[in-house]
């Protein structure tokens, strides 16, 4: 694969051409942008892969949902469904896709709509629900919504200072476009992670003086079964255990279970995998399934023992007050 992205390398160029002439004609305003009169919250990133997209918007959530309407507009991918859709008891994760229906599991009095017409979605979300908030997931490419506060995610291993274009590295989107964020997050940082790298961190990424930078690690929480009935890992270290993960990135959660002195046997599918009737069936002979929360809701109530455990984003020093504050200030100004 890595010889085949070094071959590609020309296309990446193309790529890259491409990608600055769409975003200099928003530039120029030939190309629209749309604003509307709900506070819109966008969280995206600028490569391809996982980030933590969805445990933020789930942090987002959590700030909001207590005080506010609150509504999550995200295209669904991988969803066998078109169109515009409103999470309902009856949606299921092929309607809406396995990020959004994990989301509304999670927060079901909130209102969730898929749609890959952003403006469309909006528009409806404005009309029908009347929110005090939009969350717009993975939104940061999509220039024809014009939100008014942007939060961009890139991953301490996989910074997008230090990225390429398509399909030769893993950037959709070009580097300069990061000065729009207003906040940005290095995710799936080392716990132990000193001020010193930080700094360096920040230089790297080349900021603007109205921007910030905030760090965060991946914090492993609850292991859940499907009642909901919490699992000490402990308990789990004489078991035969078998982890299925469909994400993006599964080595920072293999390295915290072999940390814990679980051992497991890896079934290691792509990013958003829709499991087939026999690796399901499988999955059955095995006595232990421990999976992400993201493959859980594809996978729930369709075999025994199946286990998850939950993520969050964990913030290094106030970064957590910081980010409450600076969204929080402008949904009250807005």
């Amino acid at each position: 694969m890595q010889l085949l992205r070094k071959i590609l390398f020309p296309i990446s160029f193309i790529y890259a051409l491409v990608v600055y002439i769409r975003n200099w004609l928003f530039d120029i305003q030939v190309l629209k942008s749309k604003s509307y009169k709900t506070p819109i919250v966008c969280v995206g990133n600028l490569s391809a892969g996982g980030t933590g997209k969805t445990p933020m918007v789930e942090t987002i959530i959590s700030l909001f949902k207590e005080n506010s309407r609150v509504a999550v507009l995200s295209r669904g991918y991988g969803r066998k469904s078109k169109g515009y859709i409103l999470a309902t008891k009856e949606s299921g994760v092929e309607e809406l896709g396995d990020e959004p229906y994990q989301i509304w599991s999670k927060f079901p009095e909130i209102a969730l709509v898929v749609d890959a017409n952003r403006q469309n979605g909006i528009e409806n979300l404005e009309e029908k629900e009347n929110p005090n908030i939009i969350i717009l997931d993975d939104g940061f490419q999509h220039r024809k919504v014009k939100a008014g506060f942007s939060i961009l995610l890139t991953a301490y291993d996989n910074l997008y200072s230090e990225d390429w274009y398509l399909p030769t590295g893993n950037l959709r989107d070009s580097k300069k476009e990061a000065k729009r964020a207003n906040i940005i997050v290095v995710t799936k940082c080392p716990k132990d992670l000193p001020l010193d790298s930080q700094k360096r961190i920040i230089e790297k990424l080349r900021i603007n003086s109205n921007q910030k930078v905030l760090f965060t690690y991946i914090g492993y929480k609850d292991v859940l079964n499907e009642k909901s009935v919490s699992v000490s890992l402990d308990s789990l270290r004489n078991k035969d255990i078998t982890l299925v993960t469909g994400i993006a990135n599964a080595a920072p959660l293999v390295a915290y279970l072999e940390e814990k002195g679980i051992s497991f046997s890896h079934l290691n599918y792509k990013d958003h995998h829709f499991f087939s009737e026999s690796e399901i069936k499988f999955m059955q002979s095995k006595p232990y399934i421990l999976t992400t929360e993201k493959d859980y809701v594809r996978l729930k109530g369709k075999m025994k023992n199946l286990m998850y455990i939950r993520v969050e984003h964990c913030f290094f020093n106030d970064g957590g007050k910081i980010f409450e504050q600076d969204i929080k200030s402008y949904v009250a100004d807005n």
